[in-house]
């Protein structure tokens, strides 16, 4: 089966929205699980943004965040009900009752549909014989505000993105709620982050507990991250929260450099405006240690809080490398880099730069490819026709060099 074919199919059937479904032709079942996450007092409009770890008061300050007199966009973190109370979903193989591996598996930045993962998930979970948990970031996939993939709404929201910034470049219906909120508020970044992390942590828990019937309570637990997902993926692997991920292995696509060496300005992440905001912000944050944002610092510390902190040892290359760099050697066994060289949004030489280390003395596997079509960081295995035995093949190549990782 061609690799568009395995995609329309496996979405024709996904979209079947049954909490458990076995397609046997395909040696597959799809299941849906109910989720609430528990730790929204994190996000803005909570009445209490406190640190419930130190009883310590943190004030946030409203004007730091941005209004823009747009229903759609200006609603407050906390009242995105969907944000709090979603699905997410385990790939398994059929034939395997009960799997003795996991992978959770992190998307891209704003992405609202799973679509474009199920046949990358569905490799994997055949190829390892690993059950596959696709894992929503908060405030993406289902855990979005329908009205931010409403046309007409966020059409009349990138017009006055267009009119308010008469030199933005890539705005878009696309993009318009996230590039609005992050422009607002690039701390999101953040708080969303630090949200779907405790998330994981419930989830492994849960599956540790033996709550998940289809996972085995002694699972190993590997990762996947594609794009932010991989930065996600691997602030996870260096925080290991209760050493749930000492073993784990992680293998990133198309990402692995930190957050100031990816490029994400494109109609369909996020528009030039809201992306050199959230550089600009990160980079006074950083080099005042914090001093605008009391809440923030209080979670970067790194005494009071070591692992949350590694979020800043990957917000800018030049910033805590040596801690970044020191901690990637002692994971160097453990982490695998997949990247594509025509790859603008997540350039190959970054991820190097990152995970290998400036003298390139650290021994993370970094595999560089070059596919012969024309494909994108947004769509690395284009679902067409043409170039179809192309782009089945440099599909099977990517996810055997996954498996063959995990299998190891």
């Amino acid at each position: 089966m061609e690799y568009y074919e395995l995609h329309e199919v496996l979405k024709n059937h996904f979209n079947s929205r049954k909490d458990r479904k076995e397609i046997p032709d395909l040696n597959l079942t799809i299941e849906s699980f109910p989720f609430t996450s528990h730790v929204c007092n994190l996000l803005h409009g909570s009445g209490n943004l406190d640190c419930l770890k130190h009883n310590q008061h943190l004030e946030t300050d409203e004007e730091a965040y941005l209004a823009y007199n747009k229903p759609s966009v200006d609603i407050k973190d906390i009242d995105i009900e969907c944000n709090k109370h979603f699905e997410y979903y385990i790939l398994k193989r059929a034939d395997v009752e009960t799997a003795k591996g996991c992978i959770l598996f992190f998307h891209g930045l704003n992405e609202k549909k799973w679509d474009k993962y199920l046949p990358w998930a569905y490799e994997l979970a055949q190829r390892t014989g690993k059950a596959v948990i696709l894992f929503p970031i908060a405030f993406h996939m289902d855990r979005a505000d329908p009205i931010w993939s409403n046309r007409h709404e966020m059409m009349d929201i990138a017009n006055f993105r267009r009119n308010k910034y008469p030199g933005n470049t890539n705005y878009s219906y696309v993009n318009a709620a996230i590039s609005s909120r992050l422009e607002a508020h690039p701390q999101r970044i953040f708080w969303s982050g630090l949200q779907t992390y405790s998330d994981i942590i419930q989830i492994v828990k849960s599956i540790r507990e033996h709550r998940i019937e289809s996972i085995a309570s002694d699972a190993t637990l590997d990762l996947f991250g594609y794009s932010i997902g991989s930065f996600l993926s691997i602030i996870i692997k260096m925080a290991d929260p209760e050493s749930f991920f000492k073993d784990s292995k992680l293998f990133c696509f198309c990402g692995g450099m930190t957050i100031d060496r990816m490029f994400p300005i494109s109609k369909y992440i996020m528009d030039a405006q809201s992306a050199i905001k959230m550089q600009s912000v990160f980079t006074e944050l950083l080099s005042s240690d914090f001093k605008s944002d009391n809440r923030l610092k209080h979670y970067q510390d790194e005494i009071l809080h070591p692992q949350e902190s590694w979020f800043k040892m990957m917000l800018r290359y030049n910033y805590f490398q040596k801690e970044r760099e020191k901690r990637m050697r002692e994971l160097e066994s453990q982490i695998k880099v997949y990247v594509l060289e025509k790859d603008e949004v997540a350039p190959p030489i970054e991820a190097l730069n990152t995970v290998k280390g400036g003298y390139r003395d650290i021994n993370v596997e970094v595999e560089i490819k070059d596919y012969p079509y024309e494909y994108s960081h947004m769509v690395p295995f284009p679902l067409t026709t043409k170039n179809k035995k192309e782009i089945t093949e440099a599909f099977h190549q990517f996810v055997g060099s996954a498996s063959d990782f995990y299998n190891r």
